[in-house]
């Protein structure tokens, strides 16, 4: 049986975990202006660009997880730092 600070540890992991697919999304944002797209934002975006950049099927994008694509980003995403207004304070 789990601990009170087992389930400590899990909810921290997975407040992570979603805070780090948020960033992605909101990169995704960036991505959108940067390469002039119309219609696309957010993790949408983000798949765009990688089926276009990479020429990957849409399908191995979208079944890869998202840490995986935060990693093939990481290069990219160095130094980046989210617009103000996406961030919030817990």
């Amino acid at each position: 049986m789990r601990t009170k600070e087992h389930y400590e540890v899990t909810w921290n992991w997975h407040q992570a975990q979603s805070s780090l697919d948020y960033m992605l999304d909101v990169y995704g944002d960036e991505i959108a202006k940067r390469e002039g797209y119309r219609e696309l934002q957010g993790i949408e975006a983000v798949y765009y660009y990688l089926i276009h950049k990479f020429n990957w099927l849409p399908s191995d994008v979208k079944a890869m997880k998202l840490e995986d694509i935060r990693f093939v980003l990481t290069e990219e995403m160095y130094g980046w730092t989210a617009p103000k207004d996406a961030v919030h304070d817990k």
